[in-house]
């Protein structure tokens, strides 16, 4: 007996969906996908260092009128909806929205499980999003940063790497040090970073 395919959904009726599960998902062309971490769940080291984005990016920005977002908001892509760890949105959405209005920068922590799947799927998906400015893949296992920065309609990318390199965001005036990234955390080889 064939398996029956399921029903395709717009992004409006997966969010009206959505409002009635009890884990996260994704809309991936046009069907709900159980959101990676729901399956796996986060790593503390990848917990501490989204909070730590989150703290940082919050104390940058008040006051201005960009907001950090965790992933309960998601990002609409050409391709449905994503989660990303962190967002920074620079729009009015209304209050029950459950996406960002006008997202400039997107943190995607990466873990050994979800490394190859944020490095080259969601990164495109990003990248084709109109207002997103600013893709940071965060390392959880080392003090090391790769941005991905558009610049006249082309993406540029740097790797920073060691406590004392601070990330420069003016997309969102605001600027992101690694130490504060990365506080609390220990690393296997200290000398290295």
């Amino acid at each position: 007996m064939a398996e029956r395919q399921p029903k395709r959904m717009t992004v409006e009726e997966f969010f009206e969906w959505q409002q009635r599960q009890d884990k996260n998902y994704e809309l991936v062309d046009g069907v709900p996908v159980l959101h990676v971490k729901a399956m796996t769940g986060a790593s503390r080291r990848h917990d501490w260092v989204t909070v730590n984005a989150l703290a940082t990016l919050f104390n940058a920005l008040r006051g201005k009128p960009c907001r950090p977002m965790t992933s309960d908001q998601s990002v609409e892509t050409d391709r449905g909806t994503r989660r990303p760890d962190v967002t920074v949105d620079c729009g009015k959405a209304e209050g029950r929205s459950m996406s960002a209005a006008d997202p400039r920068l997107v943190i995607e922590v990466l873990s050994p499980s979800t490394i190859r799947f944020d490095r080259f799927q969601k990164i495109e998906e990003y990248k084709r999003h109109p207002s997103i400015r600013v893709i940071l893949l965060v390392d959880s296992e080392a003090p090391q940063v790769t941005v991905w920065r558009r610049i006249e309609g082309e993406w540029t990318y740097s790797e920073l790497r060691g406590l004392e390199a601070v990330i420069a965001l003016p997309e969102i005036e605001a600027a992101l040090p690694l130490a504060d990234l990365y506080a609390d955390l220990t690393f296997e080889q200290p000398g290295e970073f």
